[in-house]
């Protein structure tokens, strides 16, 4: 295991120890409110983006690419902000999956409640779903076959504009 699930803890500790020595850290507190809310806005960006399409999220299938915290990290989701997501799109009522090649399953655990198993990536599985939400990017996923395939792709972390994909229907969050 990788102490990846620090990386956003490890910020609200040094304010809990700065707080000891009198030293205000309010640049540290608001980053960490506004990373703490990214989950709820890539899921209304998404929402908005159906709902451009005429799709309500309420029964859309969509598909959620990455599990693991961070890039290429293997079999750790902890502190993973896609855990959030699919769990706000399950409470709308979105058939979710998600597709991770370094994290094969999605154990139920303390603070989420769902037991998803990792579908393999082909272009007829992509055009089955009605969006393709893009949170972790992975190395080993075939970036030209989603562009591809699939009819609307929420890209969080520029995974597609970055390697040239550029179309009406892959929306930036």
């Amino acid at each position: 295991m990788s102490a990846v699930h620090c990386i956003p803890i490890d910020p609200f500790y040094l304010t809990w120890k700065a707080r000891e020595y009198g030293v205000a850290t309010r640049f540290i507190e608001l980053a960490g409110e506004i990373n703490s809310g990214m989950p709820a806005y890539v899921v209304q960006k998404l929402v908005d983006a159906l709902n451009e399409r005429g799709n309500p999220v309420k029964k859309s299938r969509i598909l959620v690419l990455g599990g693991a915290y961070k890039r290429d990290t293997k079999n750790d989701p902890r502190e993973s902000p896609g855990l959030e997501i699919i769990e706000d799109l399950i409470a709308k009522r979105a058939r979710v999956d998600y597709s991770d090649p370094h994290l094969p399953n999605l154990p139920i655990g303390r603070r989420h409640q769902f037991d998803l198993t990792s579908v393999t990536l082909t272009e007829t599985r992509l055009r089955e779903y009605d969006a393709v939400l893009v949170v972790t990017d992975h190395s080993r996923f075939p970036y030209e076959v989603i562009f591809r395939a699939a009819p609307l792709i929420v890209d969080t972390r520029n995974a597609l504009h970055s390697r040239g994909f550029r179309g009406p229907h892959v929306v930036s969050a």
